[in-house]
């Protein structure tokens, strides 16, 4: 069960430096989803949820041009404190924005970031505010830019399935225990009309599965939807003629 934005915020005031201890099944995915996400060639990188900064370091330290700069998001204070502790090393390019949960719109123009990531940010939100978001990512991204994400999902191994449906069972009675999260099928969150998948898998580390997904955004063009690495299909009825 997800928690509303404000009980959100709390928990994670709470939980504190306890998310890095998350690293233990997150590394493995995050570092794959930093070769996918091709951030070698990133100009510009927005992150919703950016936690303890741990993830944003790495791609800073390891992926990241030196001249490519970075933007953090989140809504609580306590995380935004220690994420610019992590990143004053590379202030001035790198800042961490604090906004207030029930806002709507993220920090940034239109078409201003080429990467934009969320790493175990899907999992703990509903669906309707899911949906809020992408539209966001889509308006902050630039054409040619690409979407980054990670979430919890179901187990595809036997130990996988058992983990999951035991994470299942505690987020339905206490979801604030695990944050909120809990495993969902994130390639589903994507419309086909406003994003072309351009790679999804999911990865199992010590029982836990992650789905990694990389996504552009769909253009419409003549008739057919188009994406940054070309047609890939006849528009759906409904938007053919807009």
């Amino acid at each position: 069960m997800p928690l509303n934005a404000e009980c959100a915020r709390r928990a994670y005031d709470r939980i504190g430096r306890l998310q890095d201890t998350q690293a233990i099944y997150e590394h493995a995915v995050t570092r794959r989803l930093a070769e996918l996400g091709r951030f070698e060639q990133a100009r510009w990188a927005f992150e919703l949820g950016c936690g303890t900064g741990r993830f944003a370091a790495e791609l800073l330290r390891d992926r990241l041009p030196v001249a490519a700069r970075y933007r953090g998001v989140e809504i609580s204070p306590r995380m935004a404190a220690l994420a610019r502790r992590r990143l004053a090393p590379w202030v001035p390019r790198a800042e961490v924005v604090l906004v207030d949960p029930p806002g709507r719109v993220l920090p940034g123009s239109d078409g201003q970031f080429d990467r934009f990531v969320a790493c175990y940010l899907f999992d703990l939100l509903a669906y309707n505010h899911a949906g809020t978001v992408l539209s966001e990512a889509g308006r902050l991204l630039a054409p040619n830019g690409l979407l980054c994400l990670v979430s919890l999902t179901r187990g595809v191994t036997r130990t996988g399935r058992m983990i999951s449906d035991a994470w299942d069972s505690v987020s339905d009675r206490w979801p604030s225990l695990l944050g909120g999260c809990r495993p969902i099928e994130l390639a589903m969150l994507l419309e086909p009309d406003a994003w072309q998948i351009d790679h999804q898998e999911v990865l199992t580390r010590w029982g836990v599965s992650s789905q990694l997904v990389v996504a552009s955004r769909a253009k419409r063009a003549n008739g057919w939807v188009t994406t940054t690495h070309g047609t890939c299909g006849p528009a759906p009825p409904s938007i053919r003629g807009q």
